[in-house]
């Protein structure tokens, strides 16, 4: 740290946090960003989770699809997101014997048969088509809007009322609730389910539920990029935050870590910002705040109350591994390296999933526990060392549902030990083995496997009580007319904004909200000064400031 006064102060210094500091400090302003852990990253890390090997996990997310583009050229990323050959693998059993739903990211004529081979017609295939070409449409209309200001839900409607497809879109998206267009759609039981998975991941909620979070956590899961495809970083999520730590340095930003925050004072007309690093108590000034945790730790360091919403409860459960080999499948037509290569379901049944929601929701552990795999090795297995590769070494992360941070909250050790237990059982059903027996071992013999509980979440990333989302996520437009024309991430308080998850449009690895944040910092900036983005390639007179790029193309 140079000075003890900044343009803008960034806490946190998690993917979100970095993609602001870039754009800002390009911009010629002082940026200093703070981070609690001694590492930079936030959850978009890698880490050697099991010391007796040389394999880099990420921890706590997996795969990105709602980072544009725009931002990757912007600042300069030399980043590479990797196909996957199999979009996804759900075993089943029928007419007494295992099989397996195999739908490819590449070959759409296999996922025509073999959804023809799960439910005995052709309608179910062209219906589900039918269905995702409504969140397509969605997704084509909404995407370039999120490095925009806000539209207004009024204005956007008026963009779907065109003919009757987009009208549809809308309806089934927006206004009714999720479980209804599925319903209306689809007929099979495990079709219906996997396209309900997205609805889910890291909420707590159910097809009919009225607060349509289902809904929206839907949206985030299908509209990156135009696609919905999710894709593979190259080098895992260290290598995301590894790009863009290196973007943020080059462009000025100065970044401290270890740093304790003590108290914030955020009424005057300079925010002042307490902490404690290598033992010594400091305190800085910043014109601008940016805020990259959730609205419940900055309601503790400012002093104030915070009142979250039922639907911000966090439902997660993380399982790492490392693997000495694949397990093989009991549905033996398909290698283990097919199935796993994409995203591998279990126990996600629509009906099954109602049921272990109404179960999770009286706080029990539920009988089945619907869950998803990855292996990111049979993509990408440059996270190994040349050793581990050369032995056939693989990581498999597991991904629970239905498994809310009020259920772990009573005795999470002990509720984490048995959830741990039902969710690997609930793979081993599928396999010829169990996947114990093709765990890596330590050199003190424990296994090489790891759980994370929403407990255990918020505990480590201070995720209100372990959301993923760090709230509820949002619709991606205004949903309120006075937020119409903001970028999403303003707060109470005057010159202090959010800049991560918590934010409007938050949520995912995704840049988006550091982005506009960065925008209505820049915004501000211009309007208040008539100053220059001098370090800009391209300056255009406009208010939209989320055109100026920084490439160089």
């Amino acid at each position: 740290m140079t000075q003890h006064k900044y343009d803008i102060v960034i806490l946190g210094a998690g993917h979100n946090g970095l993609v602001a500091a870039s754009y800002l400090a390009r911009a010629g302003l002082s940026v200093l960003l703070l981070e609690r852990n001694d590492y930079i990253g936030g959850a978009t890390t890698s880490a050697k989770v099991f010391r007796d090997y040389e394999a880099y996990l990420s921890r706590y997310s997996y795969l990105v699809s709602l980072f544009p583009e725009k931002i990757i050229c912007d600042l300069g990323l030399n980043l590479e997101l990797r196909r996957r050959a199999t979009a996804s693998f759900t075993p089943y059993f029928k007419r007494e014997r295992y099989d397996g739903l195999l739908l490819s990211n590449v070959d759409e004529e296999r996922n025509r048969q073999s959804i023809f081979e799960l439910t005995g017609n052709q309608i179910e295939f062209e219906q589900m088509k039918r269905f995702y070409r409504l969140s397509r449409l969605f997704a084509e209309k909404i995407w370039d809007t999120m490095l925009q200001p806000l539209v207004s839900r009024e204005e956007l409607r008026r963009r779907f009322d065109t003919d009757e497809i987009s009208r549809e879109s809308w309806r089934s998206l927006v206004q009714e609730p999720l479980g209804e267009a599925v319903e209306r759609y689809l007929e099979n039981d495990l079709v219906r389910g996997l396209v309900f998975t997205d609805a889910k991941i890291g909420v707590f909620t159910y097809p009919h539920d009225p607060s349509l979070l289902q809904n929206r956590c839907f949206l985030y899961h299908v509209i990156g990029n135009k696609t919905g495809e999710w894709k593979v970083p190259v080098g895992g999520m260290g290598a995301v935050a590894r790009e863009l730590e290196q973007a943020a340095r080059k462009s000025g930003a100065e970044m401290l870590t270890n740093v304790d925050l003590a108290a914030l004072d955020l009424n005057g007309k300079k925010r002042t910002i307490e902490f404690t690093v290598d033992g010594k108590r400091q305190a800085i000034e910043a014109r601008f705040l940016l805020v990259n945790f959730g609205r419940n730790v900055l309601a503790k360091l400012s002093g104030n109350s915070y009142w979250p919403d039922a639907t911000d409860e966090g439902s997660v459960f993380k399982v790492n591994m490392l693997l000495r080999r694949l397990p093989k499948l009991k549905a033996a037509r398909y290698s283990a390296d097919e199935a796993f290569c994409g995203t591998f379901h279990s126990d996600e049944g629509y009906e099954q999933m109602n049921r272990s929601y109404i179960q999770a929701a009286k706080r029990e552990l539920p009988d089945k526990t619907p869950c998803e795999v990855y292996c990111h090795t049979l993509t990408d297995d440059s996270i190994l060392s040349p050793e581990l590769r050369g032995k056939g070494f693989h990581t498999m992360t597991l991904f629970g549902l239905d498994a809310p941070y009020s259920l772990f909250a009573r005795n999470n050790e002990k509720l984490r030990r048995d959830a741990q237990r039902k969710f690997i059982d609930s793979i081993n059903q599928w396999l010829e083995e169990p996947i114990e027996d093709c765990l890596a071992v330590a050199r003190d013999g424990d296994l090489c496997i790891e759980s994370k509980s929403p407990v255990d979440v918020e505990q480590a990333l201070g995720m209100y009580h372990g959301n993923i989302f760090q709230d509820a996520p949002t619709f991606p437009f205004a949903e309120r007319k006075e937020q119409a024309g903001n970028w999403g991430v303003e707060t109470e308080y005057e010159n202090v904004f959010l800049c991560g998850s918590s934010a409007h449009r938050g949520g995912a690895v995704s840049g988006i909200p550091g982005h506009n944040a960065a925008m209505k910092v820049l915004e501000m900036v211009f309007n208040q000064e008539s100053r220059s983005p001098g370090n800009f390639c391209h300056v255009e007179q406009s208010r939209d400031i989320s055109r100026y790029s920084t490439s160089t193309e």
